[in-house]
């Protein structure tokens, strides 16, 4: 039998989105994780963290929260992570998930100099994710979704660069050959992605962005969401998830 998948929650969507479900069941559905191959824990509302070696690989979702934070729960996670990466434990990072783990191992986390970058973008896979598990034979330039005010302003050491977008060099890296981070949302339909852009308008108003033209750009992204179903296949199949 094969371990479980750990999610861990980092937030929640915003108010307006939840009634469509948590992070962790929005991950779970792009993931096609059936509903007992997915073990949650809120670290953002105080569970503990079980041991890693417990589980046949670790999904973290993305937040409201900001990794300069620096918050107690995050801190702690961020730990664990570190750990957990150092042991072998297949891990993937979505938007504070990635900026999370870039964190535990080294690498830097700030405000983007540039500020926001929301809704449908395209991403540009890098020549080195060529021979990546989870971004192999993707096309060159793919759509993802995408809200984030925060990123990875400096891969941890070791890292490969596999994709970036014309906002955000980091985009997606591994580490070593079993720790991935994507600052898009793989998670994200294109329902959830108009639904973020609604509750940002005014913000997007007030940064001299168009919300207007962000709903006209969403869109289906299916190679995101390839890059976390191939991530859970990665996870559930390699010899060491089964007991």
């Amino acid at each position: 039998m094969t371990r479980p998948v750990l999610i861990i929650e980092t937030g929640q969507p915003v108010a307006s989105m939840r009634r469509h479900g948590g992070f962790s069941h929005w991950i779970r559905t792009a993931a096609a994780l059936p509903r007992d191959a997915a073990v949650v824990v809120d670290v953002e509302r105080g569970a503990p963290l079980p041991a890693h070696d417990g589980f046949a690989g670790v999904i973290i979702s993305g937040s409201g929260a900001m990794v300069t934070e620096r918050l107690d729960w995050s801190e702690r996670t961020a730990e664990w992570l570190g750990a957990a990466a150092h042991a072998g434990t297949p891990l993937f990072g979505i938007c504070y998930g990635h900026q999370l783990i870039a964190h535990a191992l080294g690498g830097e986390v700030g405000w983007h100099p540039e500020g926001r970058e929301m809704g449908t973008v395209e991403i540009e896979r890098l020549p080195q994710s060529d021979a990546d598990v989870l971004f192999t034979g993707l096309p060159t330039r793919f759509d993802a979704q995408a809200t984030h005010l925060q990123s990875v302003l400096r891969a941890p050491e070791g890292a490969t660069l596999l994709a970036r977008s014309e906002h955000d060099p980091v985009h997606a890296y591994r580490w070593r050959e079993h720790v991935w981070g994507v600052q898009f949302h793989p998670e994200f339909s294109a329902t959830h992605m108009h639904g973020y852009v609604r509750a940002r308008r005014t913000a997007l108003q007030r940064e001299g962005l168009c919300p207007d033209a962000a709903h006209r750009g969403v869109g289906a992204t299916p190679h995101a969401r390839r890059v976390l179903r191939r991530f859970a296949h990665y996870a559930r199949h390699r010899p060491e998830a089964r007991p």
